[in-house]
């Protein structure tokens, strides 16, 4: 068996599960389609069995998503396997996860079963997911909460029964590195067959131990790593893949094995995800955050200058970066900016690279300098509107505001040919707004989530706006960007009823 540690991404599913973080179906088929192209190994797409949605999208990627195996939750319930099945069977390489709870807690207060019905329902499960497909992974839920001797005779019966990869999941981040590493051993060495398939970590972040727990595992011997792109996930999130995989790169040393992992796109699925979900990335995030490569102190900044590896033990290139800045401006050329994006590992097609630098020279005429952070969102923010039929256009807005006064707002819309005016009042300038554009469109959906965050620091940075709009069983997420605030919402919103 090939040593290296397999990647097995859940951004669209579990990561998905973390509070306003839903996608849609073509959200979800982007970063599937970025998530092939970074050399990921399995793609759990989500949760068939949950709704129709969640069945379409994980047929889609099944269907238009070639390269990573296509993964399909399900409880070890009839109707979940035959939900998994059947929305998998376009893949070319497809695997089924199954799943039962196995600490005393869950097996008392959540299913209500016996160790030995348990047991029972996994061994059944696993044997039917097996019938249906040659790749099934098990996962005994709370893993880490449960007795060792019950996990071993559970993971010995699925082995028994085809499963191939077995998963330990730490579902509410509980365990430590120590703690971790020594149960993937003792289920290496007492487990039947353990030398038959690969041992898997997925580990919640509840303690701030995720990353640190997936990785103590690969010393024990595990060689699958289940993460998610920024770590997004239920509660406090997942192991972030990007840590993952660097981690492994840089500390081969101590590790010995690494992932197939194309690192160099690392940045662009951070950046993808965040504008999609609308989750921010902390500033001093690892690997990703926009200070990760900054070097501000004076001590730090004369070392680096005079060889980069006093400060930096790996190169902003090796994930994505041309550096930590961006020093472009108003007198920047055409050429020099279509070389930076490709630097920064985007794609552009020609029209792209146009409505961009446009998009560039407007925003170095209003700042003093233009980082690679700005590039990258109002590149990201380009593609999301190509990508949409503009129904709907932004041509200008006025407003009025003050603390005495009610904010109101006059907005012009070019909509199917035609300009449209039309003037709002609301509770704030935002407020007021969505509602003019509310008026001249003729629509008026339920806002659900409106999320604002700077790209870069100080007070000309730009803003990117994520607007989530729902209109009967149709949910939507709108994005919007400039250094205006008022613009990047209303951009936003837009876009939403464009997607609409």
């Amino acid at each position: 068996m090939e040593d290296y540690v397999r990647i097995f991404d859940t951004t669209l599913r579990d990561g998905e599960q973390c509070p306003g973080a839903a996608m849609s179906e073509d959200e979800k088929v982007e970063i599937a389609q970025h998530l092939a192209r970074m050399k990921v190994d399995i793609i759990e797409a989500g949760f068939p069995v949950s709704s129709p949605v969640q069945f379409k999208a994980v047929e889609r990627i099944a269907r238009e998503i070639e390269g990573p195996i296509i993964c399909g939750l399900a409880r070890a319930l009839r109707p979940d396997l035959e939900a998994a099945r059947d929305a998998l069977k376009p893949a070319k390489q497809k695997r089924i996860h199954t799943f039962i709870a196995s600490s005393p807690i869950h097996m008392k207060h959540k299913l209500g079963k016996s160790p030995s019905e348990v047991l029972e329902m996994a061994r059944v499960a696993v044997k039917m997911a097996r019938d249906f497909v040659t790749d099934v992974e098990f996962s005994p839920e709370d893993a880490t909460r449960s007795e060792w001797e019950f996990l071993r005779e559970l993971v010995e019966a699925v082995i028994e029964e085809g499963a191939t990869t077995i998963n330990i999941p730490d579902t509410v981040g509980y365990t430590t590195p120590q703690e971790y590493m020594d149960l993937f051993r003792f289920l290496k060495k007492e487990v039947k067959g353990a030398d038959k398939v690969i041992f898997s970590a997925h580990c919640h972040n509840d303690l701030g131990l995720a990353v640190a727990n997936s990785l103590a595992t690969v010393l024990a011997g595990g060689r699958q790593i289940e993460c998610t792109i920024n770590g997004i996930g239920e509660r406090a999130g997942n192991t972030a893949m990007e840590e993952v995989v660097m981690a492994l790169k840089t500390r081969k040393d101590a590790f010995g094995v690494e992932t197939k992992i194309d690192s160099t796109l690392i940045t662009r699925g951070s950046h993808l995800v965040k504008t999609i979900t609308g989750m921010v990335v902390q500033p001093n995030k690892a690997i990703v955050g926009a200070n990760a490569f900054a070097h501000e102190s004076g001590i730090h900044q004369d070392g680096v200058i005079k060889n980069r590896q006093t400060y930096e033990i790996m190169t902003p290139e090796s994930v994505g970066l041309k550096s930590n800045r961006m020093v472009l401006g108003r007198h920047s050329g055409r050429a020099g900016f279509k070389d930076r994006v490709i630097r920064m590992g985007f794609d552009p097609k020609p029209e792209e690279i146009d409505n961009a630098y446009n998009r560039f020279l407007e925003i170095a005429d209003k700042k003093k300098e233009v980082f690679d952070e700005d590039i990258a969102a109002l590149f990201q923010a380009e593609i999301s509107r190509s990508q949409v039929e503009e129904k709907y256009r932004l041509l200008s807005f006025e407003q009025n505001t003050g603390s005495n006064q009610t904010p109101s707002s006059k907005i012009s819309l070019f909509i199917k040919g035609e300009t449209k005016l039309a003037e709002a009042h609301g509770d704030g300038p935002v407020d007021s707004i969505f509602k003019a554009i509310n008026l001249a469109t003729g629509l008026s959906p339920l806002l659900s989530r409106l999320v604002i965050s700077p790209v870069t620091e100080g007070t000309d940075a730009m803003a990117e706006a994520s607007v989530t709009l729902e209109d009967g069983e149709r949910r939507v997420v709108g994005k919007g960007d400039s250094t205006d605030i008022i613009e990047a919402c209303a951009k936003a919103y837009i876009n939403a009823l464009n997607r609409l």
